[in-house]
C-alpha cells in the first residue's frame, strides 16, 4: 500500500468529442480532395464498410465519386463554394461562393480556406441550423 500512496489519483475524463474541431476537421479533409481532383480528375474516395456474409463480418472497401466544389462561369472564370452537409456555406448575406479568376488560381484559394477553417474563422457558418420539424395538422 505504500506505494500507491505515492500516487496521484484523478478523475478519468470523458471521450466526448469536440463538435467544432470535428467539423473543421472534416472541412479540411474535403477541401483537401479537391485539390486531389484538381490534380487527378479521375480522383475517387475510399470508403470502408462492415458487412455480413454468410454469417462473418467482412470489411469491404468501395470506391466513391468526390462532387466538385467548383462551377465554371460563362466568362471563363470559377466560382468555389463550400459545402456542409448538403448544402453550401454562405460567407456573406447571399453569397456562398468565392469567385477566382482561373483554374489554375483554385489550389491557393482552397488552401486559403483550409488556414480560414484551421484558425476558426469559419466556424460560425459551419455550425449547424436548427431544423424544426414541421408541425402535424391535428385532425
Amino acid at each position: 500500500m505504500a506505494v500507491l500512496k505515492s500516487l496521484t489519483f484523478t478523475t478519468l475524463p470523458t471521450t466526448g468529442g469536440n463538435p467544432v474541431l470535428d467539423r473543421r476537421t472534416k472541412v479540411i479533409a474535403r477541401l483537401e480532395e479537391q485539390k486531389l481532383i484538381l490534380k487527378d480528375p479521375n480522383y475517387t474516395r475510399t470508403v470502408r464498410n462492415w458487412v455480413k456474409k454468410d454469417g462473418e463480418r467482412l470489411m469491404v472497401e468501395k470506391q466513391q465519386r468526390v462532387p466538385l466544389w467548383w462551377r465554371q462561369h460563362p466568362n471563363g472564370s470559377y466560382a468555389l463554394f463550400v459545402r456542409s452537409g448538403l448544402k453550401p456555406i454562405e460567407f456573406e448575406k447571399g453569397k456562398a461562393a468565392i469567385a477566382v479568376p482561373s483554374l489554375d488560381k483554385l489550389p491557393s484559394v482552397i488552401d486559403t480556406l483550409i488556414t480560414a477553417v484551421r484558425n476558426g474563422e469559419l466556424d460560425e457558418m459551419l455550425a449547424p441550423t436548427k431544423q424544426t420539424a414541421p408541425k402535424s395538422k391535428a385532425a
